[in-house]
């Protein structure tokens, strides 16, 4: 426990150290400021910074040195990464690099933690190199493992969200509203019930009114979510307009046939849950129920046994 708490306070204080000697950008950016306006330097320069944490201040710093180590091969693997960002939740221009920074900062966190207690509990040589190396392995590797797990998470929200946000576009768009005017309706309306399926729809619709065209703002929606069921959705409505054929109809034929694959689901899931009892029954309950109905006749040959022995 003690070599933990050794280990614990040298990374924090490499990390203090390397925040203090790293050159403050901040200093410049005011004198910049203050050259424009025309302020002295014992005037107050008032401007207005989004406020962050000194934890996304840290890592955006040690980002341009920790992500080298874990930079994509080419640039088609990058903006793989952007996408799976995306469809994890993470738009900003900055997220890929603060997740290429994050692998390599925990890697060598967990490789130096396991260092320094190999080292200090008297390892072998051997036992050390490959527990460094797993250690790093898997700090290496956690980042990705949380990437699926959130995107996986994200993705069957928007599912859940997709049927019954199709109802209200098609009401909408048969009580005489436009396609932009029902999705920009169906973002406003899903709001509390669907967050992140509003916020997709809301984004769609900033597209389309600045200017891009429809189609692309949707292939955009689908690119974003990274859902199989939007993607068909998207293509529905692209087939819809190009043949000229009812919207409405293209949506309600839609949303009946998501409403089924989300039941369809619910019932595998429904089934599968008998398989997975088995294992918590072998486990905890059957063993609990065997002493319960075996132990009073256990016991009473163990006292028949005795007392048999005892005459003889």
């Amino acid at each position: 426990m003690e070599i933990i708490v050794i280990a614990v306070l040298i990374v924090v204080s490499a990390a203090m150290i390397a925040v203090s000697v790293w050159p403050n950008t901040r200093e410049k950016q005011d004198t910049v400021i203050r050259r424009i306006t025309g302020k002295r330097k014992a005037e107050e320069v008032t401007v207005d910074r989004p406020k962050r944490s000194a934890t996304s201040r840290l890592m955006e710093k040690m980002a341009p040195m920790a992500v080298r180590p874990a930079l994509p091969r080419s640039d088609q693997e990058m903006s793989l990464l952007r996408i799976k960002l995306s469809n994890a939740g993470f738009r900003k221009e900055s997220a890929p690099m603060l997740f290429l920074a994050s692998k390599t900062v925990l890697a060598g966190v967990l490789l130096a933690v396991v260092l320094i207690f190999t080292l200090g509990t008297g390892q072998t040589t051997r036992n050390v190199f490959g527990m460094s190396a797993f250690a790093a392995g898997l700090g290496f590797m956690l980042p990705n493992l949380w990437l699926i797990l959130a995107v996986k998470q994200r993705a069957q929200s928007i599912r859940d969200g997709l049927p019954d946000s199709l109802d209200l576009m098609v009401v909408s768009v048969e009580a005489g509203l436009g396609l932009d005017a029902a999705i920009q309706r169906v973002g406003d309306e899903m709001k509390n019930v669907h967050p992140i399926l509003s916020e997709e729809m809301s984004i769609a619709t900033y597209e389309t009114q600045m200017g891009v065209p429809r189609a692309e703002a949707l292939n955009n929606l689908s690119i974003r979510t990274g859902v199989a069921e939007m993607k068909s959705l998207v293509a529905v409505i692209t087939q819809a307009e190009r043949f000229g054929t009812s919207i409405a109809k293209a949506l309600r034929n839609q949303s009946d046939a998501m409403r089924v694959k989300r039941r369809q689901r619910a019932e595998e899931k429904a089934q599968k849950t008998t398989v997975k009892l088995m294992l918590p029954l072998i486990l905890f309950i059957f063993p609990a129920i065997f002493v319960v109905l075996v132990g009073p006749a256990v016991l009473r040959l163990v006292r028949t046994f005795a007392t048999n022995s005892a005459l003889q």
